[in-house]
């Protein structure tokens, strides 16, 4: 059982950019919450109840999404390898998009 994906899929999703607008979008959907909270908090002058409240419910929010997103790709993939798909990962021509193992023979692992 494969639990990392190859070097080729890892890079593709980097040249993709959903590293980055991933990590982007965390980090400003934090900061708009946080300036909500803090112009809240400045109308009704309850300094820093409201800034607290909402950061802390903007990043539980942002690991709940992340989680659903993840658990979806994780199915979508699953339901490829079932059928027998292949990943659209480009291989070079001739090459297998398998990573051959090397196999013990009987001297070997002796």
């Amino acid at each position: 059982m494969k639990l990392l994906p190859d070097r080729r899929t890892i890079l593709k999703a980097q040249e993709s950019g959903q590293t980055l607008g991933r990590g982007m979008d965390f980090a400003l959907v934090v900061l708009v919450f946080l300036g909500i909270g803090w112009a809240l908090d400045s109308w009704l002058d309850t300094r820093p109840g409201f800034m607290i409240g909402l950061v802390v419910f903007s990043v539980v929010g942002q690991f709940v999404k992340m989680y659903y997103e993840y658990t979806a790709t994780m199915q979508a993939l699953e339901s490829q390898r079932a059928a027998g798909g292949r990943s659209s990962v480009a291989t070079p021509a001739g090459a297998s998009s398998v990573p051959s193992v090397p196999s013990l023979s009987s001297e070997e692992s002796a």
